[in-house]
C-alpha cells in the first residue's frame, strides 16, 4: 500500500460529499446505539497540493474471538473496487468520536502506521453527537514532521529532557488539515430538485439553546482531563523527590568512602576499590510523558469545543432576544 513519493504534504482535504453521508450512515448504524467508535477506509488521490477522497468502505463489526484480517479485507475490497473502475487507492482512515474524545495512544498509534506507509494518508474524525447541535464535525488530522521523526525513531526517549530537545509538545503532535466538501454539478442539481420548502413553524428551530447538555458534558470531560493531569504531574514529583532523595544518599555514600580510604592511606593501608555507584543505588526510571502531553491535547481540544459552543450560544441568545423585543406594529 505504498505510495509514490512527494515533496509536500497536501495543504487541504476535498473530500466529496458522498463520503461524509456515507460516515454518517456508518456511524448511525453501527455506532450510535452504543456509541461505539467506528472505523472505516479512505479513497483517493493527491493532486497538486491537495487530497482528494472520493470513496470510503467501513470496517466490518467483528468480536475479538473472530479470526479478521483486517489487512486482507482491505486488499480484497479495494481489488473489488477496482475491477469496477472506482477510485481504490488507500489515501487514510476514518474514525467516529464522542464529545470530542479522540487525542490518545491509539490514534497515534494507528495514524504513525499509516503514514509510515501512506505519505499521504490522514485521519478523518467525525462526532456524530456534536453534529446533531448544528456542526458538522468532521476534522482531517496529520502527525506532523517533527512526531513522525521523533516516534519512528529506534528508541525514542519520552522524559522531559528527551522531549525538551526534540522540541515535541502537545501543540505540535498533531496538525489539523481543512477540509472542503465538494458536489459535483449533478448532485447540486439534484439537491436543489428535491429541496422542500421549509414551513414557517420550522424556520425558527436554528434559534434553539439545546447546546447545554453538551456543554455540561465537555466541562465534565474537560474535569476529568484535568484531574488526569493532576494525578501524572504528582506522579512526577513524587519522582523527582525520590531522585533527590537517591542523589543525596549517594553523595553521602562517596564522601563515606572518601574518608575511609585517606584514613586506610594515612594508615599505610590499601585504599578500598571504587565500587560502581549505579549497583548500590539503581536508577529511578523516569515516568513517560507521552501519556501526559496526549491528555493535554485533549484537554485543549475540550475548550476549543466549548468556545464554539459557547459562541454559538451567545449569538443565539442576543438573536432570540432582539426578536422578542421587537414590536410589530398593527397595519393601519
Amino acid at each position: 500500500m505504498a505510495s509514490k513519493s512527494r515533496t509536500s504534504e497536501p495543504k487541504y482535504v476535498q473530500i466529496d460529499g458522498l463520503v461524509v453521508l456515507k460516515i454518517i450512515k456508518h456511524c448511525q448504524e453501527e455506532g450510535t446505539a452504543g456509541q461505539e467508535l467506528v472505523q472505516g477506509v479512505l479513497l483517493g488521490l493527491e493532486v497538486d497540493n491537495r487530497l482528494e477522497i472520493t470513496n470510503c468502505f467501513p470496517f466490518p463489526r467483528h468480536s475479538e474471538e473472530e479470526d479478521f484480517d483486517e489487512v486482507q479485507y482491505q486488499m480484497e475490497m479495494m481489488r473489488n473496487l477496482r475491477k469496477v473502475n472506482i477510485d481504490h487507492l488507500h489515501v487514510g482512515w476514518y474514525q467516529s468520536t464522542y464529545f470530542g474524545g479522540s487525542i490518545n495512544r491509539s490514534l497515534l498509534d494507528s495514524q504513525f502506521n499509516y503514514q509510515h506507509s501512506i505519505d499521504e494518508s490522514v485521519v478523518l474524525i467525525y462526532d456524530p453527537l456534536k453534529t446533531t447541535q448544528g456542526f458538522l464535525s468532521l476534522k482531517a488530522y496529520r502527525l506532523t514532521p517533527d512526531m513522525m521523526k521523533y516516534y519512528g525513531g529506534r528508541d525514542p526517549d519520552f522524559s522531559p529532557e528527551g522531549l525538551k530537545a526534540a522540541g515535541i509538545s502537545f501543540e505540535n503532535i498533531f496538525k489539523e488539515i481543512p477540509v472542503h466538501i465538494k458536489n459535483s454539478h449533478l448532485v447540486n442539481s439534484l439537491l436543489c430538485e428535491i429541496e422542500e420548502p421549509v414551513e414557517e413553524q420550522e424556520s425558527f428551530d436554528y434559534l434553539d439553546l439545546g447546546t447545554s447538555s453538551m456543554l455540561e458534558k465537555n466541562l465534565r470531560l474537560l474535569m476529568e482531563s484535568v484531574d488526569e493531569v493532576a494525578m501524572d504531574a504528582n506522579k512526577f514529583v513524587n519522582f523527582q523527590r525520590q531522585l533527590q532523595k537517591q542523589n543525596m544518599l549517594k553523595q553521602q555514600h562517596i564522601q563515606k568512602r572518601q574518608q575511609e580510604n585517606t584514613q586506610r592511606v594515612a594508615r599505610g593501608e590499601k585504599p578500598l576499590p571504587e565500587e560502581d555507584i549505579n549497583k548500590l543505588f539503581k536508577p529511578i526510571p523516569v515516568p513517560p510523558r507521552l501519556d501526559s502531553l496526549l491528555v493535554t491535547g485533549q484537554i485543549d481540544n475540550y475548550c476549543q469545543q466549548i468556545g464554539e459552543f459557547a459562541a454559538q450560544s451567545f449569538g443565539k441568545l442576543f438573536v432570540a432576544e432582539t426578536l422578542q423585543e421587537t414590536k410589530v406594529e398593527p397595519a393601519s
